[in-house]
């Protein structure tokens, strides 16, 4: 990938994680706000955890979230790559936006590196072609719809997900290629229009995202899929996320987009010792 105009190689599976600086997320845990002492500790403990990138966002999409104006949304995410900044130069930095003007000003006036849309260009007309004009890596998420709706938009047809998700990912990594973008990376989506049982197929199934050519972020942490099955809150979902990231690593996963980093590392290092596919570098 390019990141800032030097290549980073994914040799191994990098762990992306998550710094909400919002105060409505899911997982009440990884709400920071715009308090710099809350941010200093969070984005600390990733870096000591052995973080590879901060995925910043500004813009709850959980269900029932309430709209956030793009000024507050820009506030917010200032606030977030600032004091990464100020504590690092060497991590690489996400910005988790739909919004292409959002995007557009995170990475030429604050020097954000990657671009993470949940929508996948769906929610804004122009994001395809802003990522094309700031040649950065961009993560194509699946979603249909919109965070308020998306619950009801899970039929795939006689096909099945698996075939509906690669079709539609499919066309809109070939959009982005015909507009010249080189760093794709694909994101099924877990949660996002796909019901329990399609979280599931979709995670037994994974190998065969890889026929799209293209890295595959996995981000299930502390999700409904596990909450769910298993009857828990957010709060003691942990043991449950890390099954599935191992499970993850084990289908291909290139990324594993994380609440708790420390463990994710551990399970990249263990399935790699395992698998001897790679060795942990830092």
């Amino acid at each position: 990938m390019n990141i800032g105009g030097d290549l980073m190689e994914i040799n191994r599976p990098l762990v992306m994680g998550i710094l909400n600086v919002t105060p409505d997320s899911f997982y009440k845990g990884s709400r920071c706000g715009t308090d710099a002492r809350i941010l200093v500790k969070r984005i600390e403990k990733m870096i000591n955890d052995g973080v590879d990138i901060i995925d910043v966002g500004g813009y709850s999409s959980r269900l029932g979230a309430a709209d956030v104006p793009v000024e507050e949304e820009l506030e917010r995410l200032e606030t977030g790559i600032k004091t990464i900044k100020a504590i690092s130069h060497d991590i690489v930095i996400s910005i988790d936006t739909f919004r292409a003007d959002v995007a557009r000003k995170c990475v030429l006036e604050w020097g954000a590196h990657i671009i993470n849309d949940i929508s996948g260009g769906n929610l804004d007309s122009m994001m395809f072609q802003t990522v094309a004009e700031l040649h950065v890596p961009y993560v194509l998420m699946h979603m249909r719809g919109t965070p308020g709706n998306m619950a009801s938009l899970c039929d795939y047809g006689d096909d099945g997900v698996m075939a509906g998700v690669m079709v539609e990912l499919g066309r809109r990594a070939d959009m982005l290629r015909s507009m010249g973008v080189c760093d794709i990376i694909i994101d099924p989506g877990f949660g996002f229009s796909k019901n329990l049982e399609q979280n599931f197929k979709m995670l037994g199934s994974m190998e065969e995202f890889h026929s799209l050519g293209l890295p595959l972020l996995v981000g299930m942490s502390r999700k409904s899929m596990i909450c769910k099955t298993l009857g828990i809150q957010p709060e003691d979902a942990l043991n449950g996320t890390t099954v599935l990231n191992t499970m993850a690593l084990m289908h291909g996963a290139h990324i594993l987009r994380v609440h708790d980093v420390r463990e994710a590392v551990e399970a990249v290092k263990l399935v790699g010792a395992t698998t001897g596919e790679w060795q942990w570098t830092k």
